[in-house]
């Protein structure tokens, strides 16, 4: 009986012929894949064909790239959603308008002014440079800007300075709580504690003015509230020459923009804007450390009080069980 074949090659049924090699299969129909690297050959040692790795094989399709101008208008999307997110959230830049805080800043300088920290709940310090928003019409009389469509559209996305915001920018010199007080030429004084302000006061003004419009003064600081100086004192229209509006010169925390940090703009007028030493000298907090030990004061006597009065009456109790 002659040999029988084995391995039926999908769906073709015949005989292999002794000494004859077996027909390679249609790649079609085969079933099972090899590899390009994999070579395959029949019992008789006839190689076969390998998929994969012939020159007939068609090479798979490659993605067609997007064209640059395609892609510029998505990616100039980005980049002003990304610019007014900054300008929302981290820092604008600002310009400084007039000569008001002379020689710290001049006209015309650009400021970048951080508004990240005020949204964790920071407050403005003594000594800080803050833009804040009129507070009760102080820039009456002035001139406004007249900015064309770019920019303004610049200014809305963070790109240049705000041009139609009614924003100002002066010194914290007091804080909730605080008492400030000039007389005479000065020195400006915070809770008692004279400032030294050499180092940014302009040269050749006094800490105060002596005039009846303002320039003299003693103030308490509300809770929430901010009292703020030019640092060209004589020519700084600041709390104190607006003592007459509905905040009697202060400016509602919730005004302040955020803190000026950086001068960027000219470039040879680069540099930060630090806090003064003379803000963080020694005692000039002492005024609200008392007023927090008034406040807990009245809570310690009536507990010195309410302690004798709870003995005697458990004394008058075991007398009263033991009748």
């Amino acid at each position: 009986m002659g040999d029988v074949a084995v391995g039926a090659r999908s769906g073709h049924d015949g005989e292999e012929h002794r000494g004859r090699p077996v027909e390679a299969a249609d790649p079609a129909s085969d079933s099972a894949v090899t590899s390009g690297s994999d070579s395959g050959a029949t019992k008789d040692g006839t190689a076969t064909e390998v998929r994969g790795g012939g020159p007939g094989d068609s090479a798979p399709a490659v993605k067609k790239q997007r064209s640059f101008w395609k892609e510029l208008p998505i990616l100039i999307g980005i980049a002003l959603v990304l610019a007014l997110l900054i300008k929302t959230f981290l820092v604008q830049a600002f310009s400084i308008p007039s000569d008001s805080m002379q020689n710290t800043l001049q006209q015309g300088d650009r400021v970048l002014v951080d508004k990240l920290t005020p949204w964790f709940g920071s407050k403005p310090e003594r000594g800080e440079v803050v833009v804040f928003h009129d507070p009760d019409n102080w820039l009456a009389g002035e001139p406004t800007a007249d900015p064309n469509a770019v920019q303004t559209f610049l200014s809305w996305i963070g790109l240049m300075p705000s041009a139609e915001e009614k924003d100002l920018i002066k010194r914290v010199v007091g804080v909730g709580g605080d008492t400030i007080s000039c007389e005479g030429t000065g020195p400006l004084k915070v809770n008692g504690h004279a400032l030294s302000e050499s180092s940014y006061v302009y040269a050749g003004n006094t800490p105060c003015s002596q005039d009846d419009q303002g320039g003299q003064f003693t103030v308490k600081v509300p809770k929430g509230y901010i009292w703020v100086m030019g640092d060209h004192r004589q020519n700084s229209r600041d709390s104190r020459y607006n003592q007459s509006d509905k905040h009697h010169g202060m400016v509602p925390v919730d005004d302040v923009v955020g803190r000026a940090i950086v001068k960027a703009w000219p470039i040879n007028r680069w540099g930060t804007l630090p806090k003064p030493d003379t803000f963080d000298q020694a005692g000039i907090n002492d005024k609200a450390s008392a007023s927090a030990a008034l406040t807990v004061a009245p809570q310690g006597i009536a507990l010195v009080g309410v302690v004798p009065v709870a003995l005697w009456r458990r004394r008058k109790a075991a007398v009263e069980r033991t009748r």
